[in-house]
């Protein structure tokens, strides 16, 4: 499968919040003198253009196939990259928003690409691994971008924008790449045997992958199960953006960590999630293979475990004082489990709607992003003056979060295919409601809509 990505332009999102925390650019010795106002407004502005771009990807990715739509989305977010210190030194704080609103729309592309790629190559039994090793790209990205960065950073005093153009060279080689071996699904890809072709043309056809023409937008945003998706990727996005934006200010803060610490220390959660995807991957498969439980129990368990596993971590964490040791030991081990939500509530759009992959994942991943938008300001309003007890109410809360939103999708999600997906279903639907219409203007009563599937 062509469609694997370590999303290097993603990795500036992060090397970014290292920045602004690290004194290189608030005021303190560094280039640029920034309010708090200033670093809030910057960090969230990613995510503004973030929201924008995600149902405009999934419907772009449905219509003209993932590749074209995730190329055009990494190049966005990677000349957003390459002129990030050039908007920086010549455009202060709104040059910089400016640029980031772009990137966040060029990454916004992204997941919905995959998803529709995804969609088109991974049967359920291998979607786990698949999915994990795909979606857990974003976390290797991570440890190089937080790892690596700080240790150049503490070396090369005032090199910070060569940075963003290694990184920004990397993402025009990678799409280089991309564009040469990707393909859109299995019958581009000329280099597959018949073999493996024919195997994934047959699940096309059980899925009753299709290009679709009408989306059935009443009964997408009446789907309980997509709700309960929802609901739980904003607190799995809550969590996953604290310890993205939040813990490297709490480690020079509080925990008093240098610059070169700092930024391995913030790359441990991201490197041990990658291994926990990688794995849960293989394990979610495994079970669905051997028909241990259900996709939908299975699906639930895992992202059980990706929820009260870093809820229980941050908690401990939240109580063990300034011991260095025991905090970083916690958060990391605690947001390593986080890694089990790819193979489980990341691939869950798919489960429910291969046919409108790219659609659900930018309705699941753009209103869960909105958790991004509002971190820095809410968590602001209680870190004022960098106490451990002000820090503290920042973990519990995200540890509240993270166990309601489990709770919510224990009780409304599912891993079944929506009858939704079948274009027949949505045809029908749409004749009925003609029906009705035309029906209650004559004055007759409507025909069919108590059983809708009756005729098919």
């Amino acid at each position: 499968m062509n469609s694997t990505i370590v999303q290097t332009p993603m990795t500036t999102k992060r090397l970014l919040s290292l920045k602004v925390n690290e004194n290189i650019s608030t005021g303190g010795g560094g280039e640029f003198d920034w309010s708090e106002a200033a670093q809030k407004a910057i960090e969230s502005a990613f995510f503004w253009g973030y929201l924008l771009s995600q149902v405009p990807g999934g419907l772009l990715a449905e219509r003209i196939g993932g590749k074209h739509t995730l190329s055009v989305g990494i190049l966005i977010s990677t000349v957003g990259t390459l002129l990030t210190p050039l908007a920086a030194r010549e455009g202060d704080v709104l040059g910089l928003i400016e640029v980031r609103i772009i990137m966040g729309i060029g990454q916004g592309l992204v997941y919905p690409s995959l998803n529709v790629i995804l969609a088109n190559w991974a049967p359920t039994e291998e979607r786990g691994r698949l999915g994990a090793i795909v979606f857990s790209g974003a976390n290797l990205g991570s440890v190089v971008a937080l790892g690596l960065s700080g240790i150049i950073l503490s070396w090369c005093d005032g090199a910070w924008p060569g940075l963003f153009y290694v990184y920004g060279l990397m993402g025009l080689l990678w799409l280089a790449v991309w564009c040469r071996v990707g393909h859109n699904s299995p019958t581009d890809d000329p280099t597959l045997s018949d073999r493996e072709r024919l195997h994934l043309i047959k699940y096309h056809e059980e899925a009753k992958l299709q290009a679709m023409t009408v989306i059935p937008w009443g009964s997408i945003l009446t789907c309980i199960p997509l709700w309960g998706l929802i609901v739980s990727q904003i607190g799995h996005d809550w969590g996953l953006f604290v310890m993205n934006t939040d813990l490297p200010r709490y480690m020079k803060n509080v925990m008093h960590f240098t610059i070169a610490q700092n930024g391995l220390l913030s790359a441990i959660p991201h490197l041990l999630m990658w291994l926990t995807a990688i794995a849960s991957g293989w394990w979610v498969d495994s079970i669905l293979i051997r028909k241990v439980h259900s996709v939908s129990a299975t699906r639930k368990l895992f992202t059980t475990v990706s929820s009260l596993g870093p809820a229980l971590g941050i908690i401990g964490a939240a109580y063990a004082g300034c011991n260095r040791f025991v905090v970083i030991s916690l958060i990391a081990i605690g947001m390593s489990f986080m890694g089990c939500f790819y193979p489980s509530l990341k691939v869950n759009p798919l489960d429910l709607s291969p046919n409108y992959a790219g659609t659900l994942m930018a309705l699941v991943n753009g209103i869960g992003a909105v958790s991004g938008v509002f971190i820095p300001y809410i968590n602001g309003l209680f870190v004022t003056h960098n106490t451990l007890n002000q820090w503290q109410v920042v973990f519990l809360l995200s540890a509240f979060i993270l166990i309601v939103t489990n709770v919510f999708y224990l009780i409304t999600g599912s891993a079944e295919i929506q009858p939704w997906n079948d274009p027949k279903y949505t045809e029908k639907m749409e004749e009925i409601r003609y029906d009705k219409y035309k029906n209650s203007v004559n004055g007759l009563p409507p025909t069919g809509f108590l059983n809708p599937m009756s005729a098919s």
